[in-house]
Order: structure tokens, then C-alpha cells, then sequence
């Protein structure tokens, strides 16, 4: 292959503009990436063990101490805690308070945690197409070749444009996989944090359930 048609085509403009996408929608996700992560640990997403020791202590009826517990505020769960038990002592005859105030809590962490994963939708969804305009302007470059051929077309200038194609469509869903494997993992991250905050919810106003007990 001649090295030399490579580096040409690589310098076209529309293909610099090609790769030039892709590398933008890669620092994207890989900006995301990092921010989430920090985000997260910040947050203390994923923190159930304290959480679940902070309401056994409230079911156990010292709620003094696990209001204090819960106050340190260093997780989503026991923020999300602190909410139902304020409005318990707020409002004991009214649960629905209580639990009004922990959905409204609830909504703002998962709101803060589901930011900026958009993003990483968007690369999912516009690098393989950047790839495929890719594809599209190296084959554009091939046909231009042999139309512009009087004879026998250069295999090595045909080889380039083909070459383009392949490179921009390999490079586009290589970074629209690692997005998507990145947006999952975040995902699944929202939606455990997402379940477990309802069963705290529940647990916590109406006490948790014998899981040795069967149904009739």
C-alpha cells in the first residue's frame, strides 16, 4: 500500500474534520466518565451498609441516635433517611408526610445523579454516525479516483479512500462502545441506588418485612 496516498487522503479536510469529531466526542466521554465518578463518591452513592445499620437503629426505637446518625448526611440513603425521619417526628400521625418529604429528597439526589449521562447518550448515538460519514467520504474519494481514470485506476490510491472508510467507521464505534459500556455501568448504578431508596422508604415508615414470612 503506498504510505504516501495514505498521509494525502488522511490530510483532506473533510476527513480531518471526521476524526477531528470523533476525538471531541472520545474527550466527551471520557470527560463525563471522570466527573460521574467523582460526582458519585462525593454523593456517597452505593453506601447501603451504613444506611441499612442507620434504620435498624431507628426500628429498634432509638430514634434520637438515629437521627444523629442520619444527620452526618455523608450518603444519598442517609439523606434520604433523615427526610422520612424528620417528617415522622414532624407529623407522627401522618406518614404520608414523611414520605412526601423523602420522594422530594429522593427526586433531587437521582436528579443530580442521572446530570450530564445525556451526554454519553449523545455519543452512543453520534459517533457511529460520524464513522459512517467517514465511510461515506473515503468511498466518495475511491469513486472519485476511478472516475477520473482514463485507464486502470492506481489500487494504491483506491486502497487509500478504502482505507479512510474502514479507519473513521472502526474509530466511531469503538468510542460509541466504550460510551455506551461507560453509560450502562452508570445507569445500572442509578437504577440499584434508585430501588434501594424505596425499600428504605418503606422499611422505615411501615418496618421492614420477615423475609422467612410466605404468603398464603
Amino acid at each position: 500500500m503506498n504510505l504516501d496516498a495514505i498521509q494525502l487522503d488522511l490530510f483532506d479536510p473533510a476527513t480531518l474534520v471526521v476524526f477531528a469529531a470523533l476525538a471531541v466526542m472520545s474527550f466527551i466521554a471520557v470527560t463525563v466518565a471522570v466527573f460521574k465518578l467523582v460526582q458519585f463518591a462525593r454523593m456517597g452513592v452505593g453506601k447501603r451498609a451504613k444506611a441499612e445499620k442507620i434504620l435498624d437503629v431507628w426500628l429498634s426505637g432509638n430514634a434520637t441516635e438515629a437521627m444523629q446518625m442520619a444527620a452526618g448526611r455523608k450518603s444519598v440513603l442517609s439523606r434520604i433517611l433523615q427526610a422520612v425521619f424528620s417528617g415522622l417526628q414532624a407529623r407522627p400521625g401522618e406518614p404520608a408526610f414523611a414520605e412526601e418529604l423523602a420522594r422530594q429528597t429522593a427526586i433531587i439526589e437521582l436528579s443530580s445523579m442521572t446530570d450530564r449521562l445525556r451526554l454519553l447518550d449523545m455519543v452512543v448515538q453520534s459517533a457511529p454516525m460520524l464513522g459512517l460519514l467517514g465511510t461515506v467520504i473515503g468511498m466518495i474519494d475511491a469513486f472519485s479516483v476511478l472516475s477520473l481514470a482514463d485507464g486502470a485506476a492506481d489500487p494504491a490510491l483506491l486502497a487509500s479512500g478504502i482505507w479512510t472508510a474502514l479507519t473513521t467507521t472502526a474509530v466511531g464505534l469503538a468510542v460509541a462502545l466504550v460510551a455506551f459500556f461507560i453509560a450502562t455501568w452508570f445507569e445500572s448504578r442509578i437504577d440499584r441506588e434508585r430501588n434501594v431508596i424505596e425499600a428504605l422508604i418503606s422499611a422505615a415508615i411501615h418496618g421492614r418485612v420477615d423475609p422467612t414470612t410466605r404468603g398464603i
